[in-house]
């Protein structure tokens, strides 16, 4: 049959990037590091630091998975073909409809692999730390920024990465003035910087009654969980702490305690505040790794080594510096101004399909990044 032969071609096609897919995973390498550490975890004493024996365990359980995913795509290829031959011979429009699909799966299977190798920033194997804030424009600047919560709260649930809110802080009437949460899992910071920036938004509003449209802003800022590896001296005397009590909608987020906390960075003016735990002393200590993410993510933009050199200053949330447009009318778009991709259906963007923003944002990055090491 024709379209078996076409099906062929198809899937003899993948042989070739599955073969580029390889060398860029560097699989054999791969296979090589994770039975060193496996190794290593046999060995006396090993668990005498618990701390450092978790950090390897994960990165064994990584390697191979790296490995097993691979493996598993050129199984499933050759798989493939037999199927194509068999139902070629037997003439098997089931069969045909069967093969089609397998080979859409497998093509999306070997997109979400071939995205680990785009990974290239020296964090992006951390968890990370996000911040919304919603922009000038009040009510409907708030509805937009909540909007984006649920966006990634919902693209992470896809992901199968954990959510943890860590500050939260009410709009006046609807919505949020700013939201900052973790969010944990294997390259969630290699995913998600790709979203820090100001996003716009255009649609006809529901808090207007003459129906008018309206434009809003908000900024999503995003850090990378640092672990120990990472030094960030923090003065004491340079830290005013403030502590009150939380607040949320509807009771959700409400303490009868001051329990959130709120640090301030003197010297940069660096604010970050925290109220996921009960404890005060817990919401210092998880403010604490916020205020260092921030200001080592400050210094990395800025290139500097001291943090005496650093300025907190703010992104400008306002027209113009918008990285991505979500328009609602009059008509359906989803543009990202820095890579040029489009998606059509808004609807499945804000219920956290974004990944095709990231790929093509990773995809430029990594583009630039072979583009400056071949010009050296």
């Amino acid at each position: 049959m024709i379209e078996f032969e076409a099906l062929r071609h198809e899937t003899e096609a993948m042989e070739e990037p599955l073969a580029d897919l390889r060398e860029a995973l560097h699989i054999r390498q791969t296979e090589d590091e994770a039975d060193e550490l496996e190794a290593r975890s046999q060995e006396p004493g090993f668990w005498d630091d618990p701390q450092e024996a978790g950090k390897v365990q994960t990165r064994i359980a990584h390697l191979r998975r790296r490995v097993t995913d691979f493996s598993a795509l050129v199984e499933r290829l050759e798989n493939l073909a037999v199927l194509i031959e068999l139902g070629d011979e037997a003439e098997d429009a089931d069969l045909l409809a069967e093969a089609e699909s397998e080979l859409e799966t497998l093509k999306a299977d070997y997109e979400a692999l071939r995205l680990e190798t785009l990974f290239i920033g020296e964090h992006d194997e951390n968890n990370a730390i996000v911040s919304l804030h919603a922009g000038a424009g009040g009510t409907e600047a708030q509805d937009w920024a909540e909007m984006l919560y649920r966006m990634y709260t919902r693209w992470a649930e896809k992901h199968g990465f954990t959510l943890s809110e860590l500050d939260y802080l009410d709009g006046d009437e609807a919505g949020l003035k700013s939201v900052s949460f973790s969010v944990s899992g294997e390259h969630a910071y290699g995913y998600l910087r790709s979203e820090g920036g100001v996003h716009r938004l255009v649609r006809i509003s529901p808090f207007d009654s003459a129906g008018r449209r309206h434009t809003s802003f908000a900024s999503v800022e995003v850090m990378p969980e640092l672990d120990d590896s990472i030094q960030i001296e923090i003065r004491p005397e340079d830290i005013k702490m403030d502590v009150y009590r939380a607040s949320g909608a509807g009771g959700q987020h409400v303490n009868k305690t001051s329990s959130a906390v709120r640090l301030t960075h003197l010297p940069t003016g660096v604010v970050v505040a925290c109220q996921a735990e009960r404890s005060q002393f817990q919401n210092r200590d998880k403010a604490m790794e916020m205020l260092k993410a921030k200001l080592f993510a400050i210094a990395e933009a800025a290139q500097m080594d001291r943090i005496e050199d650093l300025k907190g200053n703010q992104m400008e949330i306002a027209w113009g510096s918008q990285i991505r447009s979500y328009v609602f009318c009059p008509y359906t778009l989803v543009s990202d101004h820095r890579t040029g991709h489009k998606e059509g259906d808004v609807d499945a963007v804000m219920d956290g399909e974004i990944d095709p923003f990231i790929q093509s944002w990773l995809a430029m990055k990594a583009g630039t990044r072979q583009n400056e090491e071949a010009a050296i």
